[in-house]
């Protein structure tokens, strides 16, 4: 997939727990997304098959686990993470910046061993999740701040807060879950975004699940929310 191929700013939530199904989603929906997001459900269901298994369909991945323990156990799960393939993985930022550097060390270990040093992986670091109905701005801009400064190459926050984001931590990637196109239902998501509004304030990568999965015109939505991201780009944001 291209540098610049607009597909690589979405990320399609297989939120499932079967392999089948989740591959058959990915298939379906690859003309509009590059990136497959991985969460606890589907990894649990199929396990480190599933890194492979949509590499193999075009897809980086994007293994969600939200890692948060001793820094020796995270290190060593990011290594394997990084050996496994996975472009991005994510661990909470209010794990500390030893945990945090542990899983940035872990998962440059994992992919150039597999790789043979010729490329690794990114660590993303969680600021608050978008089920969470407030956050200060004290405490998202220490987040975003503890994850630079630990050497993660980007974090994972709301569209609202991607101001107090970039002013604290300028440089990092952004990803932004919680994407409801305009009159979609927000499910549990507490803090959600249109993409238009995400895009505007800065995001890099839009995550978005059932607001497409589940629309009554799937590909209708898919194709919509691509062209966005292609305007957005052209336009500079």
């Amino acid at each position: 997939m291209a540098a610049d191929d607009p597909r690589r700013r979405l990320a399609l939530a297989l939120d499932v727990d079967d392999l089948v199904l989740a591959l058959r989603m990915a298939r379906r929906f690859q003309p509009w997304f590059g990136l497959a997001k991985v969460g606890l459900e589907l990894f649990a269901a199929a396990g480190p098959e599933v890194v492979s298994a949509l590499t193999i369909e075009g897809y980086r991945v994007f293994l969600d686990l939200k890692l948060n323990d001793i820094p020796t156990t995270v290190r060593r799960a990011s290594r394997v993470i990084g050996g496994l393939g996975a472009t991005f993985t994510t661990v909470h930022t209010f794990g500390g910046e030893d945990m945090l550097r542990a899983a940035v060390l872990g998962m440059a270990e994992g992919a150039a061993a597999a790789s043979g040093g010729a490329s690794s992986g990114t660590v993303l670091g969680v600021t608050v999740l978008t089920s969470e109905h407030d956050a200060t701005r004290e405490v998202l801009e220490s987040r975003a701040e503890l994850a630079q400064k630990a050497g993660c190459g980007g974090v994972v926050c709301a569209a609202g807060d991607l101001a107090f984001v970039r002013s604290a931590a300028p440089g990092l990637l952004t990803v932004v879950p919680g994407i409801r196109p305009e009159g979609s239902s927000t499910d549990d998501q507490a803090r959600h975004a249109t993409p238009a509004a995400a895009l505007a304030a800065g995001a890099d990568v839009l995550v978005v699940g059932r607001a497409v999965t589940a629309a009554p015109d799937p590909e209708k939505v898919a194709a919509a929310l691509l062209e966005e991201v292609v305007a957005s780009t052209e336009s500079g944001a």
